[in-house]
């Protein structure tokens, strides 16, 4: 199942897809309080897509496949290289990503995203299932160059419009086999499965909620595949996550 946030009209609401079908089931409150179908059903080609969740916090980890580590002359870390975006980072579906004064070098990082259904702490791996809503593409933009000078990423991580999520929450995905594409301008840059990374999604889940509360609706983002590389303005860049769908966002001007 799909699950999906809109805007139909002026209002903005939730809903269900079923594989395959053409059209949104209305429901009710959100995904995590009274998701239940109103009766309303609404065509998915009149609607426009927005990020599927608010999350209150965005949980990156980096240098997460070997061969990404290696391209930037990293050593692959002992445990998870984490860090946050701030909920102010997340953008939706074909909204413009920015390209921010402040740097002259600005990268896309296709990843899987995990969506946390409810309040999780202490965590353990073998039933870190139970605590996942689904799963979306992510594309984790970030300025390359002030993330070298700053030697801490949160500026270069964590601006306004730094995490395209979508185009929907897969409620049904294996993520431990899952193919993960960057394409830029239809040029493929990315292309890696998820079996490669060095931390599978459990193993994130329990290390992360071993020190922090992750609350319905954050995001881990499992890090992205060797390929990283420089956008420009008006291009277009497309994340596809097989069984999931592609999540496409232009790039700003100056």
């Amino acid at each position: 199942m799909r699950l999906v946030r809109f805007r139909f009209g002026d209002r903005i609401a939730t809903g269900a897809v079923d594989l395959g079908s053409d059209r949104i089931r209305v429901l009710a409150g959100t995904f995590f309080e009274n998701p239940v179908p109103t009766g309303e059903e609404v065509p998915l080609d009149d609607v426009r897509l927005l990020a599927p969740v608010l999350p209150s916090k965005v949980v990156g980890v980096g240098r997460n496949y070997p061969t990404h580590a290696a391209e930037l002359g990293n050593e692959v870390p002992e445990e998870p290289l984490v860090f946050l975006k701030p909920s102010t980072s997340v953008s939706g579906p074909g909204d413009p990503i920015p390209m921010p004064p402040i740097s002259a070098r600005v990268d896309y990082e296709g990843e899987l995203a995990v969506v946390i259904g409810r309040v999780a702490r202490n965590v353990r791996a073998e039933e870190a299932h139970r605590w996942v809503l689904g799963y979306a593409c992510a594309n984790d933009v970030t300025l390359r160059d002030l993330q070298e000078k700053d030697h801490q990423w949160t500026r270069a991580k964590g601006f306004d419009g730094s995490c395209p999520l979508g185009p929907w929450i897969e409620t049904e995905l294996d993520p431990n086999d899952a193919f993960v594409e960057t394409r830029v301008n239809g040029d493929t840059r990315q292309r890696a499965t998820t079996a490669d990374m060095v931390f599978g999604v459990a193993t994130l889940i329990e290390f992360v909620t071993s020190f922090m509360t992750l609350l319905p609706g954050d995001v881990i983002l499992t890090g992205t595949p060797e390929g990283v590389g420089p956008l420009s303005p008006g291009d277009r860049v497309e994340v596809e996550v097989d069984g999931i769908g592609v999540l496409a966002n232009p790039v700003a001007g100056r």
